[in-house]
């Protein structure tokens, strides 16, 4: 060991010649090459099939088909230009920011080709943010802003890194991981209902097992044609012998893998048929909170009476076209009751109706029974977050200079089919609606509907009045509709229409909390309008059993062809109820208005009272209610320093160079951390002559990733050979003579070999430029089934 302890000799004359070892790798050639990048598109393809209920475009198909294509390029030039694995992750990103925008965010290529600025910068962003944008968002998201990048960045790597395995590694079985990721990741990205989740997936396990078998075969015909130049004395008999065996080992091979497969069909076909799970399937968006959140907006039924006030009440709030006469244009759908309001959603209990979903490209309404309607709506005195529409929407274009940021800040829920505008709308706002009509029953059918199975919260301080006066409707009535139908013909029989904002008008308070609903069944004259009728009803119909919400809208039998304006005084509110024969139902609880008897001349117990002399004050109007969130008042900061604002450009611009130097250096940290690792676990070994041996390894792990080619199963000493210098050949038999020794190792030779080790690996570095520096760190060339695993030849 004293040789060890010398100063390093200089290796800058060392031999780095190639010396390549023959092997299946340099046999390649380009028809076999073209053949398995055929075969791996195919896998690729079954691998993307779960990501089609996702996007639903032609967009997405071009950008699988294409991808694949350059990705197998890219592989393939590595196969056939022996290049590194750094040359290779070069060509990609290049790949990557030259199709990307064409490919994954086409609605910023110029030309529907060329990559922009604005393009590359939702490219890059779409690498980080894209996938949780796919999880809040509506399905099929189609081509929409940069939602392709997430699947163009997994079908470029997998194609890469899958090919890669399957032409230059030693076990190409590992080539299926990456179909397998892909699949794996548009399941989770998926809708909860998969798109022929059986189908599809025999076909991927089908296309995986005929892959491995082939690529088996193809190892085990290797090594027969080496055994037989090794034994060429047998003869061609022999060698035909050996050929016929091998073919017949691959006729059963792929028979019996078919036989498998068929049976196994068989079985998945009949187990998911008899043991189909109970349960909705779990997928991530399921877990992920939607960024739009009704419930921190006010309650739009309490600004129900503001549309009555003057100047609201005349001016013309929205223009609409294509709306049947009589229809209802929805405003909000609200189904939670808590006393005091009902709100859209519920803050006490996960509901459907409260979680709003992004929507890309359009709903799928096919399963709704209906009219197809087509809608324009051109916004005039009409504002607020609450977007107006009808039906069950399926698609909604916006127009105008600012149509992208109200398609951006678009929201939806399905379920009630509200829809809001993050920011809100205003005048000059126009748009069109496709969407689909529900069939309604007619009123002979009403009598006979019966309660459905929709969710909704359950309300709470329901008015013991309202329970007492719904007993009175249904007395001696039978059958859930016909108390239905009786119950809001009653209230609509018995019940005054005012708003309580005109002179001439009775009194008549704004609300629907549970003291307001008290007094609209207490009063002697039921006086109110479609804020508290629609309320009552739809807790008289949960009374009764059926799942009730209101509807606030606009309706109006006051239209000019085939074009409607809705003032102020169209608003109106009605409630809708779940039924198990047409789903929910559209009913009006809204008296007829009519004029309301003066109750104080009827009444024969009136006292009258002697005229004060001091007037009381005139009735107040109720306030106008702008249904928007209370402020505080507070005095404005002052404005910041200049410096302020350059630092944060300063820090934004830092930020991203920082995310794309970390995108770009990833797996070059990756690749320096491996090799950290398994230095650490060799020099902790707890045998002292398996540390001794580790350092070696360690040493011609340097050499190889240095670039000195060692052959295949070349000894300790032929290592030292290619390297140079006296100091490694001395490594070399020290360690040669740790292993074959009969005596046990000393732990401190071990040190002294690691030590050593160190010192020649900063040898190797003398005399490199930074980059060849660099090269050798991020060198994959030992960690890819590196020469040396079996023990060398003394």
């Amino acid at each position: 060991m004293t040789a060890l302890g010398q100063a390093p000799r200089s290796v800058q004359g060392a031999p780095r010649q190639a010396l390549r070892p023959r092997s299946s790798r340099s046999r390649i050639r380009v028809p076999f090459a073209l053949a398995q990048s055929g075969a791996f598109f195919v896998l690729m393809a079954l691998g993307a099939v779960p990501f089609w209920p996702v996007y639903r475009s032609t967009a997405f198909l071009v950008l699988i088909a294409a991808t694949v294509v350059i990705g197998s390029a890219i592989a393939l030039a590595g196969v056939f230009l022996r290049l590194s694995s750094f040359w290779i992750l070069l060509l990609t990103v290049v790949a990557f920011a030259l199709f990307g925008t064409a490919l994954a965010v086409p609605s910023q290529a110029l030309y529907g080709v060329l990559p922009t600025l604005d393009g590359l910068r939702e490219l890059v962003g779409g690498v980080a943010l894209g996938w949780k944008q796919l999880l809040t968002i509506t399905l099929p998201v189609g081509a929409y802003q940069a939602l392709l990048v997430p699947a163009f960045v997994l079908v470029l790597v997998g194609t890469v890194v899958g090919l890669s395995t399957a032409l230059r590694s030693r076990r190409a079985e590992l080539a299926l991981v990456p179909p397998v990721v892909l699949f794996v990741a548009g399941i989770v990205f998926g809708p909860a209902e998969a798109a022929l989740p059986i189908v599809a997936g025999l076909l991927l396990l089908a296309g995986s097992v005929l892959w491995i078998v082939w690529w088996r075969l193809r190892r085990r015909r290797i090594a027969i044609d080496r055994l037989l130049r090794l034994t060429r004395g047998t003869g061609a008999v022999a060698a035909g012998t050996h050929r016929s065996g091998n073919r017949a080992v691959a006729v059963r091979a792929v028979a019996g893998s078919l036989a498998t497969l068929l049976v196994a069909a068989a079985f998945s076909a009949v187990a998911t048929t008899v043991l189909a799970p109970g349960a909705h399937r779990w997928v991530a968006r399921d877990a992920i909170v939607k960024p739009f959140d009704p419930r921190d907006y006010v309650s739009p039924l309490s600004g129900f009476r503001a549309y009555e006030q003057s100047p609201a009440v005349d001016r013309a709030q929205l223009t609409v076209t294509g709306l049947p006469t009589g229809d209802l244009l929805r405003i909000a759908t609200l189904d939670t009751y808590d006393g005091v309001d009902f709100t859209v959603g519920s803050d006490r209990v996960s509901e459907a109706s409260g979680t709003f979903t992004r929507v890309p490209t359009s709903y799928d309404q096919s399963k709704v029974r209906g009219t197809q309607t087509s809608v324009d709506v051109s916004v005039d005195g009409y504002s607020g977050v609450w977007l107006p529409t009808v039906g069950k929407l399926e698609t909604v274009d916006f127009s105008g200079a600012d149509a992208s940021t109200y398609r951006d800040s678009f929201f939806y829920n399905d379920t009630t089919g509200t829809a809001a505008v993050v920011g809100g709308v205003g005048r000059g706002v126009s748009y069109r609606l496709q969407a689909v009509e529900p069939r309604q029953p007619t009123r002979s059918e009403l009598a006979g509907l019966t309660p459905g199975t929709a969710s909704v919260p359950t309300p709470s301080n329901i008015p013991a009045a309202l329970r007492s006066t719904l007993e009175g409707y249904v007395d001696g009535v039978s059958g859930q509709g016909a108390r239905l139908q009786a119950a809001l013909a009653g209230m609509r029989a018995q019940g005054y229409v005012s708003h309580g904002v005109g002179d001439d008008e009775p009194v008549s308070r704004s609300g629907h909390g549970a003291d307001r609903l008290t007094q609209l069944f207490t009063d002697k004259l039921m006086v109110g309008d479609a804020e508290q009728y629609a309320a009552a009803g739809a807790l008289m119909a949960d009374q009764l059993g059926f799942p009730s919400r209101v509807v606030l809208g606009f309706r109006s039998d006051d239209s000019t062809g085939s074009t409607t304006t809705f003032r102020g005084s169209d608003i109106t509110a009605m409630i809708e109820v779940d039924t198990a024969q047409f789903g929910w139902v559209t009913l009006d609880p809204n008296p007829t208005p009519r004029k309301i008897p003066d109750v104080t001349k009827n009444d024969e117990n009136t006292v009258s009272r002697p005229q004060s002399v001091i007037q009381p004050p005139p009735q107040e109007t109720d306030p106008r209610n702008d249904q928007s969130q209370p402020q505080s008042q507070q005095d404005n900061a002052p404005d910041s320093p200049a410096w302020i604002a350059v630092l944060v450009a300063a820090a934004r611009i830092a930020g991203w160079v920082a995310l794309v130097a970390g995108i770009v250096m990833a797996p070059f940290l990756a690749i320096v951390a491996l090799k950290i690792r398994r230095r650490i676990r060799r020099r902790r070994a707890r045998d002292a002559s398996r540390r001794m041996t580790g350092g070696w390894d360690e040493f011609r792990d340097s050499v190889l990733d240095h670039g000195i080619d060692t052959p295949e199963t070349a000894t300790r000493t032929e290592v030292a050979a290619a390297v140079g210098g006296s100091r490694a050949g001395v490594l070399a038999r020290v360690v040669d003579r740790s292993v074959f020794a009969p005596e046990s190792t000393d732990p401190g030779d071990a040190d002294r070999v690691w030590k050593a080790v160190g010192e020649m690996r900063s040898q190797l570095d003398r005399g490199l430029t930074r980059w060849q520096r660099f090269k050798a760190q991020v060198s994959t060339r030992s960690l890819r089934g590196y020469h040396g695993r079996k023990p060398p030849k003394r």
